[in-house]
């Protein structure tokens, strides 16, 4: 049974999550039909949380693939409301993109025809008078009708109206800009902090650069040292110290292989991605970690990419590629695994994860009841690389999570999720070393926002939308542990 302090956690969870949909409900209203579809849309996303904990608060049990199925049906309906929503939306926005070409129609017809680029230059932008005019001419009154001009770093920012869907306007604001002046600078549509859409032009000299010699000799060291705690993290699965040991590098090799495996195929996702996009991506830069081989790698972008899109198929792909592999070694494993499989483990191991201990409960079945279960060590192997993919989930910064969710909500709740992240890490870390580690590193190397792509005003389609929630909400069962009442009930323990 669950005890009152957990039945406690449950009840909270469940009043503000219903908390929160009644607010958005309340806000939602005075937008009609468009908030209401909105607010479905957040709804759908939020049921399968509801369901689960609602569900285990009253003592009833779901198994891993009952949770699949509530999750894949509810991105299905996310799908189809946010089809709904464009559909209801368009007609509201035709309507106000007539009012605004005839507001500035009516403009051009009182001032004159010299007018359809209006200037305010409170400091005359550093660029070429030449190329400035040629800039200038490539807005019109049916892509994106400037208003004002201003300086900004070695280029300029024009503020203005965007007179149509922002995907294309990009499209033909950037072709126009290459016929003029090819490749000598690079347009960005951005949105203002005011939410408007603005244009910045900057010169391709602030590109970003390809990795220096030194920096890939300082990513080669970093897989060397990788190598080598991934052998440790082995070692110490074996009851026995590597780095003390060398001589027994043939019993530790199959399971710092198997951790290794895992990352290569995290790093490959991304990059079969980044090739398919054409973006390059700089070296892998690896984390080492004695207890669990590697925390992942750090990937820069060499590349502007071209829209959010772009952001979320790279991002996405990496843990999606990992945790796959991982996913089917843990599976395999439980298979595999009988009374004399290498690995002897506290059944209370299977606690740590909701993920794996619900796999393992489906799989094993009332072997997780006995004090010690035997497993296959696909088991162990694929079990550090789930968490290795989740900690790379962590919504924060340039972590793999980060730019997901930026890619999907854009830089200012990126830049909020980046900051609940790291207060979270530091409160679990009075506790947890390795989630001290996690927030030192997002705080000094990753807690900044991937640089803006050219069109950051188009958003990822749905699809992507409910892909992205999927991984975090994988990530989240990876890293929460059963409380004890739980793992009762699934009897596990």
């Amino acid at each position: 049974m669950f005890t009152l302090s957990e039945t406690s956690i449950l009840a909270a969870i469940l009043l503000v999550a219903l908390g929160i949909l009644g607010w958005g409900f309340y806000r939602a209203r005075p937008f009609g039909k468009l908030g209401i579809l909105a607010w479905l849309q957040s709804v759908v996303l939020m049921t399968p949380w509801l369901l689960f904990f609602g569900l285990f608060a009253a003592g009833i049990y779901i198994n891993i693939a009952g949770i699949l199925f509530l999750v894949v049906t509810s991105a299905g309906l996310y799908i189809f409301l946010g089809r709904q929503l464009r559909a209801a939306g368009q007609d509201a926005i035709l309507k106000q993109r007539a009012t605004e070409r005839l507001a500035a129609d009516s403009s051009l017809a009182a001032n004159s025809p010299q007018l359809a680029v209006a200037e305010l230059k409170p400091e005359i932008p550093p660029l070429p008078e030449d190329d400035l005019n040629a800039i200038k001419g490539i807005f019109g009154i049916d892509t994106f009708f400037a208003t004002e001009t201003i300086a900004y770093q070695d280029g300029a920012i024009f503020k203005g109206n965007l007179r149509g869907e922002a995907e294309e306007v990009h499209n033909r604001l950037t072709a126009s800009l290459q016929q003029r002046l090819g490749d000598q600078y690079r347009l960005f549509l951005v949105e203002n902090t005011d939410g408007r859409p603005v244009v910045i032009v900057l010169p391709s000299r602030n590109d970003p650069k390809p990795m220096l010699r030194s920096q890939k000799v300082f990513a080669g060291i970093l897989l060397i040292g990788t190598i080598a705690t991934s052998l440790e993290a082995a070692g110490l699965l074996l009851n026995f110290d590597f780095f003390g040991n060398p001589g027994r590098f043939r019993e530790a090799l199959p399971i710092g292989v198997g951790i290794l495996t895992i990352l290569v195929a995290h790093e490959i996702g991304h990059w079969i991605l980044a090739q398919r996009h054409q973006i390059r991506l700089s070296w892998p830069f690896f984390l080492p970690a004695v207890q669990i081989g590697s925390f992942g790698a750090i990937t820069r972008f060499e590349s502007l990419l071209p829209n959010r899109k772009v952001l979320f198929d790279i991002a996405l792909a990496g843990p999606a590629a990992g945790g796959i592999v991982s996913l089917l070694m843990v599976v395999t494993g439980l298979l595999l695994s009988h009374p004399g499989s290498l690995f002897q483990l506290p059944n209370q191991f299977f606690q740590g994860s909701i993920l794996v201990g619900s796999l393992a409960r489906v799989v094993l079945g009332s072997a997780l009841q006995s004090p010690l279960v035997s497993v296959h060590p696909l088991v162990v192997i694929g079990w550090l690389g789930l968490v290795i993919n989740a900690l790379n989930l962590m919504p924060a910064g340039q972590l793999d999570g980060g730019r997901i969710v930026q890619a999907i909500y854009g830089r200012k709740t990126a830049r909020r999720a980046t900051i609940a992240t790291l207060i979270l890490l530091a409160l679990v870390s009075l506790g947890n070393t390795l989630a001290m580690y996690w927030a030192i590193v997002i705080f000094f190397l990753q807690r900044e926002q991937e640089r803006p792509s050219l069109n950051e005003v188009t958003e990822p389609d749905d699809a992507r939308a409910a892909l992205g929630l999927l991984a975090l909400f994988l990530m989240i069962t990876t890293l929460l542990p059963l409380t004890p009442g739980l793992a009762g009930r699934l009897g596990i323990g």
